[in-house]
Order: structure tokens, then C-alpha cells, then sequence
């Protein structure tokens, strides 16, 4: 249960606290120390209370009553740190005086919070709740049977059956037929598989090369909101500088724009879960008055273009398109229901015979209580994938027998519930966490990981992995147990960039999370102003109308996490915000990203010492306040574009994620106190240059920008100290005075990553290149000699990527035996090159290429195990590419693709 987990990491920090703020809490420390032994003594019995909380009410709520009593000791505690900080303003005797006060009431707060805890413990006999020891040896076998028994969560899998024919026949509706433009619908529950056909659908080669020029795919959701729908159309569509012309536009000039640009291209736009009439008819502009005109936005330009839609509701569809027929979605039959069910229980690669015959029972009984609904029979196989026990698939069996018999909804979220159930303990916050973002919202998983961090979800132990690997880690297993999906992956490293949650997944976590005070959502009423959530309220999410939310009376004083997304794409002044120091004084996330503030901060924001995770990206702020300094325990400050950065960030000791790119002026920062630094991003060359950067042993990641002015050595001695650097990053701009030289960084052993952007005096040697080098992208070098008979001798390279204008020639050659890892090679914007010669027993590993449609290839026969090429087809029609690629691979065996 996640109050398990809660619990364990609340009473870890008050421990941690009690340490760090010794001085503030001379007085009540005792009984502090006192108070946190009680807890922990409670926390030994939570783990039998998990096996009981889902079945009997009265655990439920002894539960509760612990998860209350440790909020409760966490707010006295922080309180009291508060007020004692403020308390070093004041005269020696006021200050005295106030100390005896807040002292005396803490310690009856304490002592409250402590007969209550008694009264809680003797409720635990009744209940039958026992003492089976501390510990989490269960949770952590799960985990590392998962990792033994699943394929890597990085490597994406397809589990897809029963959809060929659909397939089939939705392509050649999508590229044939009518030239009238069509609508075609997939139509269904909730779950049954619309977007999955649609993905392949959209993905299939021929749809892709029959509408290459103008192609999107859009979520529309619940919340329909056609403005975002039309930008995220047109950013696909059109070019970059089109965007940027037409991104701050309004709704109506963004249909004008787009019809127009639509009318001159054959194109697919895939609408995807539309939920009403009334939002297609918003979206198309339908007039009300005419329901047989086409609408305003997707023009008809007899060429063949197509809408792809898909909704639960067939007056959509009919709606949409009335001479088109929808295309309903049905369930699957058993056997195809047992292939899917297979493919997730066994993995894939293990035979369903080879298991015991009860399993095989056991498994096709669970099947048959799907009754073919794929979304059900994927979230059961992926729940007993994790233990292949007879009695494990027994209870699974028993448990799933009666809550599938329901039709619709219900039934599907008591299953996703299951999976809910068999979280580990300390993997359940972060679930819960997902119940924050808006529906069919695309999260960052950057900022995801650095959330669940900052809100206290793990905590590392002497010897075991960095915070952010071990968030990694729990956001890959909550893939690979369906309850996130992925939504983009990095093209070199195959890791999760950004991920969403399903619908019934999604509604899942907000019951759960209501459940537990875990968080409060807004729900604005005309009746009242009142505050919108409970007092013991921890964490909000804030979707729109922040100007309403500024304005209400706020009682929930023990807030610890507040999010904005502003999908209203409201602006706010420095006033509006001010309740923000005055009200949650104890927040410990406060996320602002993407709400347009006109000024900047309030400075009564550098009186929250308890925050630790500050977004500011896409705001518009020119401006951080000098008040940002007294920020103790902040952790993560993620902003960009800032006019210049204040220099008091060296005060925040305990920084250890700090972005900050795009500076407009560069001023001297000091950054050599932080030492607890993980990630630095966007600090310019000449700030790092005048730091000790010796002090900064612990960091990671490192980006630098702006001009080079610096001299090489120096420069490269103040790299060569960061010993556990895993990435860097050197991006120089047009006005540097000097050329980056050739760096030696054979020093960073833990280096891996490395990007350089910007003119180069010539390439690095072999031995000047990190000696566990794997990814490395050269962009704007200027490179005039061939840099392959270099970078083929750099024993681990796995991704070698050549942007724009970094290499000047004509012709590359890759020598026999060289490049003995390189896995992908892309060849982007070299628009100079006309030949890559590779000669017999180079690139023995290669997968995947990519290069430029000028460019001519020799000896690419000669790679074993190439299985993609990717040509840049931008000026060149699909006939003369294949043509091409036709003469180019005949004796190959390799799909290719065009970008």
C-alpha cells in the first residue's frame, strides 16, 4: 500500500531532519526523538496491514489514522523549523520570548500526536494485525525477479493480435478509393485497441509514403480544446519558421491558416479519442445550421486527403462522415484472447506448453473473463508475468472471477486495480503521483523523475544507486507493467523522453490517491469561493482559471506539492501569486511551468525553506528574485531564457539540479559551493571558467554555452577534474572569438556522452576521446579532413551522429575494422558529402543508417547486420528515392525508410 512507503519515507526524512536542524529544534528535540521512535515502532506492522487493507474496512481506517498521525508530526515539525528561522530576525528578547511560546505549543502538539499514536496501537491487536518484522525482502525479490524475467523496459514491444485484416482494410481506405476528402472512424470502448490499430495504421509504409508531405497525429480528449489541436497539427505540417510565425495567434486566424495550408497538400490528420458531436463540430467548424457542410478547417481538395478518427460514440463518427462506413472495433475471440494473454504472461520468448498444465488453466479461465477485451487480457498477462507461482495464479484466478463478470468500466478498472494491488509498496507513491497530470497529457520524463525525487519517493542507502537511476528504474517498471505508456524514446539510448497514462489507468490512480489525502484536484462551482480541497490536502494539481484559484480562501495549510499546468493559457502578474508564500508555507514542489507570468517572482517565494523543486521553464521570466538565495533546501531549479541569472545561487547548498539555458546577459555566477551538484545546465563558458570547479566532484551532466573565449588548457584542465562526469555537452555560438580546440578528456573515465557544437580547430586524437565514449554528435565543426580514420578506432562507440556543417568534405572512408561497436550512424544536413566508402569488415555491428538522399554509399552489402536505412528525402519525390534506393541495395536484405 502506498501508505507503506509513505510512511517509511516520511519517517526517514523527520530522521534526517531531526539531525539537520538540530539548532532550530533546541527545546522540543527530545520529545521530537521521542515522538519519531513511536513511529517507527508502528511502521513493523504496516506490511501485514497491506495484505488486509482491500478487504476489511477497520484496517483501512487503522491505516488512515497512522497516515494522518504522520502528517500531522511532519507539519509540527516543519512548522516549528519555520518559525524558529524567523525568529533570527528579531531582538534577543522578543526572540526568546517567542521561542518559549512556539516551544510550549509544539510540545503539546507532540504529546497529542503521541496518545494518539497509543490509541492507534492498542486498536492493532483487535484488528489481528502481528508483528512480522521490518524490512521489505518481498518487495525487493519482486523487483529483482522482474529484472531477471522480463526483457529490457527500454527495448519497446508490440503486442498486437488480431488486427492484420483491419489493418489491411483501413490502409487501403486511407491511400485509395474516393478523391473526395473521406473521415474514416474506428469506433469502440474504452480499451479495446482504436489507437493501437490506428498507430499501425498510421505507421504502415504505404500510408506513409501516400501522404509524406502532410501528415499529424493529434489527442483531442475530453477537454477539447481546438486552439492546442490546430498548433499541434500545424507543428507537424508545416515548417519551423511557419510555426513561429503563427504560434501566438489566435483560435480563428489558426483555421484560416490552416485550411489554406491544408488545401494545397494531400493529407492525413489522425483525430485521435474525440468524445462528442458537439467537439468534432468545434474543431471542423461545422455550422449548426448545416450539418452536410464539411466545415471550415479540412478543406476537400479532390486529391484524396483523409481524417482518421477515433471515439467511443458512433454519432461521432456518423457525424463526422454520415457517407462513410465506421469501422467497429470488436472484441477478440478466445483463442486470439489467449495468444495476446500469452505473449504478455510468457514473455514472448517462453513457450506457454512448457508450464505446468494447471497454469495453462488457470490462465485461459482468466481469459475467458475478459470476455476479449484486450486493454483487460493486456493488464492481467503483464500482472502474472511477475510470478509464475501456482498459487500466485490461483488467487489472481479467484480475485478476477468476479469482478470481470461486470460489463463495461467498472469491470476493467477492478482490473487495472489488480495490478494497482501488486505494486511493491515503495512503488506506489509514484503511481499515485500520475493521478496530478491533466488527461492524455504528454509528461516529460525528465521532469517526472526529478518530481517524484523532490517529493521524497526514494531515498538512496550507502552503496546502492544514485536517486535518479532508482526513479528510472521504478518509471520502467511501471511501463513494463502497462500502467505508463511511452510516447517517445531517444533514438540513440532507447530511453523514455515522454510518456502518458490511459484513461481507466489514469481515473484508477485519482481514486486511490482521494483515498489517502494523496492530492486534490480542482472542481470549480458558481456556489461558492470557498477553499476547493480537504485542510490535510497535500498536493494540487491546478489545470485552468489560475486567476479564480489565486483568489480563494486556501486552508489547506499543510500543502507539501503545487502544479500548474495552465491549459487555459492564462498570464499572470506578481500578485496573483503572492498567496502562494503567504498560504503554503511549507510546499516542498511548487511547478509553474508553461503559466505566462508578466513580471517576476514574488519574493515572498525565498521565504519557502522547505521547497526543494522549482519549476520555472516556459514562463517568460526575465527575472529570478534575490530572495531565491534563502531557498536552503532546494534541489531542482529548472528554468530558461532568463535575462541574467542572479548571482546568490551559490547559497543554495543543497542544489543538485540546476537548469538554466538561454541566458540573455552573461554576469559572473558562482557556482563552486555546490557541491552536492548532480546536473548543470546552461551555465556559459566563461562562468564555468571562473569557478574551482575541482569542488564540484559529484557532477554528472554538464551543458556549457554561449561563446568560447576560453583559453584550451585551462579549459580543459577545469573538465579533466570532474571525475564522475557521465555527459557533456559544448554548444559555442557564432560569436565565439576563438574555436573549440582539441580537448583531452581521457581523464573522465565514467564519460560516455558527448556532444560538441560549434567550430572546431581540428578533432580530438583517439587518445584525447573519453575511454568509455559510446554516443558522440559533432554539429557546425567545420571539419575539413575526413574524421572517420579517428573516431573508427574509439573501441565502445555505439551512435555516431554528423549534424549540420560538421564535416566539409566530399568523401568519408571507413577502414577494415573499424568502428567495431558503432550500432547506428546518422549522416544529417552534410549536404557536401557524395561519397562513404566502407570498406570489408568495418562497422561488423552496424544496425541502423542514416544519410542524406545526394549521398552515394559503397560497400553497404558488406554490413552484416544492418537492418535500417534512413535516407533525407526533402527535395526529392518518393519515385526517384526508390528508384535509388533500388539501384543502391540490390543485393541487400534491409528496410528503409525516408525522413
Amino acid at each position: 500500500m502506498a501508505t507503506e512507503a509513505l510512511f517509511s519515507f516520511a519517517v526517514e526524512r523527520l530522521g534526517d531532519k531531526l539531525i539537520q536542524e538540530a539548532k532550530f529544534l533546541k527545546g522540543v528535540s527530545r520529545q521530537a526523538d521521542r515522538l519519531l521512535t513511536d513511529l517507527k515502532a508502528m511502521q513493523s506492522f504496516l506490511e501485514e496491514a497491506d495484505k488486509k487493507e482491500e478487504e476489511d474496512s477497520r484496517v483501512r481506517n487503522w491505516v488512515s489514522e497512522i497516515r494522518e498521525a504522520v502528517y500531522d508530526t511532519e507539519d509540527v515539525i516543519e512548522m516549528f523549523i519555520l518559525n524558529a528561522q524567523s525568529f533570527r530576525t528579531n531582538f534577543f528578547l522578543k526572540r526568546v520570548f517567542k521561542e518559549l511560546i512556539i516551544r510550549h505549543k509544539v510540545g503539546k502538539k507532540i504529546e497529542a500526536i503521541q496518545l494518539g499514536l497509543r490509541d492507534i496501537s492498542n486498536l492493532r491487536e483487535t484488528l489481528g494485525i502481528r508483528n512480522i518484522g521490518e524490512g521489505t525482502s518481498r518487495s525487493a525479490q519482486m523487483l529483482q525477479d522482474l529484472r531477471r524475467s522480463t526483457p529490457s523496459p527500454r527495448a519497446e514491444q508490440d503486442h498486437v493480435v488480431g488486427l492484420k485484416k483491419a489493418a489491411d482494410k483501413l490502409v487501403n481506405q486511407l491511400i485509395g478509393g474516393d478523391q473526395r476528402r473521406r473521415v474514416i472512424s474506428l469506433v469502440g470502448m474504452g480499451g479495446i485497441g482504436k489507437t493501437t490499430l490506428a498507430k499501425k495504421v498510421y505507421a504502415r509504409t504505404e500510408v506513409e509514403q501516400s501522404f509524406s508531405d502532410c501528415r499529424a497525429w493529434v489527442y483531442v480528449s475530453q477537454d477539447c480544446r481546438p486552439r492546442d489541436v490546430y498548433m499541434r497539427i500545424i507543428n507537424q505540417v508545416c515548417t519551423r519558421e511557419q510555426v513561429e510565425k503563427v504560434e501566438k495567434w489566435e483560435e480563428h486566424k489558426l483555421e484560416d491558416f490552416l485550411h489554406e495550408h491544408l488545401k494545397e497538400n494531400r493529407y492525413l490528420i489522425v483525430l485521435d479519442d474525440v468524445w462528442s458531436c458537439g467537439d468534432w463540430d468545434c474543431l471542423a467548424k461545422v455550422s449548426s445550421n448545416d450539418p452536410e457542410c464539411l466545415g471550415n478547417v479540412f478543406p476537400d481538395g479532390g486529391n484524396g486527403s483523409r481524417l482518421l478518427l477515433t471515439t467511443r460514440d458512433i454519432n461521432v463518427a456518423l457525424r463526422a462522415d454520415a457517407c462513410s462506413t465506421p469501422h467497429k472495433m470488436q472484441l477478440l475471440s478466445k483463442q486470439k484472447s489467449w495468444d495476446l494473454f500469452c505473449r504478455k504472461a510468457f514473455l514472448d520468448h517462453v513457450d506457454a506448453e512448457s508450464y505446468p498444465p494447471e497454469l495453462e488453466q488457470f490462465g485461459r479461465e482468466i481469459v475467458d473473463k475478459c470476455n476479449g477485451l484486450p486493454l483487460a487480457v493486456v493488464v492481467l498477462g503483464g500482472l502474472l508475468s511477475r510470478n509464475t507461482s501456482h498459487t500466485q495464479w490461483r488467487k489472481v484466478h479467484d480475485n478476477v472471477s468476479a469482478y470481470l463478470d461486470k460489463e463495461g468500466k467498472m469491470g476493467v478498472m477492478t482490473v487495472l486495480g489488480l495490478s494497482y494491488i501488486d505494486l511493491p509498496f515503495y512503488m506506489k507513491p509514484c503511481f499515485l503521483h500520475l493521478s496530478l497530470f491533466p488527461q492524455d497529457y504528454v509528461i516529460s520524463t525528465r521532469k517526472l523523475l526529478l518530481l517524484w525525487i523532490a517529493e521524497g519517493f526514494m531515498f538512496k542507502q550507502a552503496g546502492q544507486q544514485s536517486m535518479k537511476d532508482m526513479a528510472e528504474d521504478y518509471l520502467n517498471e511501471l511501463i513494463s507493467r502497462n500502467l505508463i505508456q511511452v510516447v517517445r524514446r531517444s533514438t540513440f539510448s532507447g530511453r523514455v523522453m515522454e510518456c502518458r497514462v490511459h484513461d481507466f489507468v489514469r481515473e484508477l490512480a485519482i481514486v486511490k490517491a482521494k483515498e489517502q489525502n494523496f492530492f486534490g484536484l480542482a472542481n470549480y462551482t458558481s456556489a461558492t469561493n470557498s477553499s476547493l480541497f480537504t485542510p490535510k490536502c497535500r498536493r494540487q494539481s491546478i489545470y485552468s482559471d489560475i486567476e479564480r484559484y489565486a483568489s480563494i480562501e486556501h486552508s489547506a495549510s499543510s500543502l507539501r506539492s503545487l502544479l500548474f499546468f495552465n491549459l487555459g493559457h492564462e498570464i499572470c502578474s506578481i500578485s496573483q501569486l503572492d498567496f502562494i508564500g503567504k498560504c503554503f508555507k511549507v510546499l516542498k514542489v511548487l511547478d509553474l511551468e508553461g503559466v505566462e507570468l508578466v513580471e517576476s517572482l514574488p519574493s515572498i517565494v525565498g521565504k519557502l525553506i522547505h521547497l526543494r523543486y522549482l519549476g520555472l521553464r516556459h514562463t517568460g521570466l526575465k527575472l529570478l528574485p534575490r530572495s531565491i538565495g534563502n531557498l536552503r533546501s532546494l534541489q531542482t531549479l529548472d528554468t530558461n531564457n532568463l535575462k541574467k541569472v542572479q548571482n546568490v545561487i551559490w547559497k543554495i547548498q543543497s542544489m543538485r539540479h540546476l537548469y538554466m539555458e538561454g541566458q540573455e546577459e552573461e554576469i559572473p555566477l558562482k557556482i563552486d559551493t555546490l557541491e552536492n551538484l548532480q546536473v548543470l545546465s546552461g551555465i556559459t563558458f566563461n562562468q564555468w571558467i571562473q569557478n574551482d570547479t575541482s569542488k564540484l566532484t559529484g557532477l554528472q551532466k554538464l551543458k556549457l554555452e554561449g561563446r568560447y573565449e576560453a583559453e584550451g588548457d585551462k579549459f580543459s584542465n577545469s573538465i579533466a577534474k570532474l571525475h564522475d562526469l557521465r555527459s557533456l555537452y559544448l554548444k559555442a555560438s557564432d560569436e565565439s572569438s576563438n574555436c573549440i580546440p582539441s580537448l583531452s578528456f581521457n581523464s573522465c573515465h565514467h564519460l560516455s556522452k558527448l556532444d560538441i557544437k560549434g567550430r572546431m580547430q581540428k578533432l580530438h586524437e583517439t587518445f584525447q576521446f573519453p575511454p568509455k565514449l559510446s554516443q558522440l554528435t559533432l554539429e557546425a565543426s567545420r571539419l575539413d579532413c575526413d574524421p572517420m580514420p579517428i573516431l573508427e578506432k574509439l573501441p565502445n562507440l555505439l551512435t555516431l551522429r554528423f549534424g549540420a556543417t560538421s564535416y566539409l568534405g566530399e568523401e568519408m572512408c571507413a577502414s577494415a575494422n573499424g568502428f567495431p561497436q558503432l550500432k547506428v550512424l546518422q549522416l544529417l544536413g552534410i549536404s557536401g558529402l557524395v561519397k562513404l566508402n566502407i570498406e570489408k569488415g568495418a562497422m561488423p555491428q552496424l544496425m541502423r543508417l542514416q544519410y542524406p538522399f545526394s549521398t552515394r554509399i559503397f560497400g553497404i552489402e558488406k554490413l552484416p547486420n544492418l537492418v535500417e536505412v534512413k535516407l533525407a528525402m526533402r527535395y526529392f519525390s518518393a519515385v526517384a528515392l526508390r528508384r535509388s534506393v533500388e539501384t543502391q541495395f540490390r543485393t541487400c536484405h534491409l528496410h528503409w525508410n525516408t525522413s
